[in-house]
Formats: C-alpha cells, structure tokens, sequence
C-alpha cells in the first residue's frame, strides 16, 4: 500500500520541481559552459546538487530571467 502523499506526487507533477541539467541551461539562454558555471558558483542562478550532479529548478532558472529583466527595466 502506498502513502497517500507518494500517490499524489505520482499523479501530480508540479512544473516546479522539473530539473535541468547545465547543458539544458546552457541551450536555453544561450550560453557557455562557463558563464551556466560562473552564474551557480556567484549564486544568481540557484542549483542543488545529487551526487556529483548539478541541476537547476526551472522555477530557479525562471526567477534568474525575471531579476535580470528587472535590473535591464530599472537601469
């Protein structure tokens, strides 16, 4: 029997918990390995590690577009 909670994360997958690797990141601004780096290590871009593994939320990858279009807005 299965807990009720492992039933709805089965049933129901947020977009918010969706993972990207860094050459997804990389595709998708457009970007070399090394900047995707530099923006985990300085911590604009949030990540978390499984392993040896890096991944960023997409929701992280979200909220990293709308600061910087917010700072390009303010200046």
């Amino acid at each position: 029997m299965t807990s009720p909670l492992l039933a709805a994360l089965r049933t129901e997958r947020a977009p918010a918990l969706d993972l990207l690797t860094v050459p997804q990141v990389m595709a998708r601004l457009q970007l070399g390995r090394s900047a995707v780096y530099d923006l985990l290590r300085t911590g604009q871009l949030a990540s978390i590690t499984l392993g040896r593994a890096r991944r960023i939320p997409t929701h992280a990858l979200t909220d990293f577009i709308r600061a910087r279009l917010e700072q390009e807005a303010a200046a």
